[in-house]
């Protein structure tokens, strides 16, 4: 799957969530050399990001993501993202995006999460933050998360 040809609005949009991981840990999310949307995009870890929506649709899944998730990138950028949790564990997903929303990130989120097909599978050790841009206004919440494993 290659890099798409993403506007500028959706680089700007997509540079934020390595910006803000950065700000938020001192560390990089991904590589800062070279193309930073490339390098977000092909990371070895699966990388999503919503807006503020009232019900927030995802803007942003990298290469890994959209594999795990079974979807294509257009389709996948017209998903609210409460639709990449089963419904029973949905009330769970809110409650960790408003300690998100309190604490700035968390490092150590695990849950179950279902692809279009139905396919399961549980993350593990994944990171949750806010984004803002340069400004400081709030504009949305990525994941990343490098461990998980299908199940039943």
């Amino acid at each position: 799957m290659d890099v798409p040809q993403f506007t500028e609005e959706q680089r700007r949009r997509i540079l934020c969530i390595g910006d803000s991981y950065q700000r938020l840990t001192g560390r990089p999310l991904v590589s800062a050399e070279g193309d930073r949307v490339a390098a977000l995009w092909s990371a070895p870890l699966a990388i999503v990001a919503h807006g503020t929506e009232a019900d927030p649709i995802f803007y942003f899944g990298n290469r890994m993501a959209l594999t795990l998730f079974e979807m294509a990138f257009d389709a996948f950028t017209r998903l609210p993202s409460r639709f990449s949790a089963e419904q029973l564990v949905r009330e769970e997903r809110a409650r960790l995006l408003e300690r998100v929303t309190r604490d700035g990130i968390i490092e150590d989120y695990a849950g179950v999460r279902i692809s279009r097909t139905g396919r399961r599978f549980r993350i593990s050790n994944a990171s949750v933050w806010n984004l803002a841009d340069a400004d400081g206004t709030a504009v949305g919440q990525a994941a990343a998360f490098a461990e998980w494993v299908y199940v039943a």
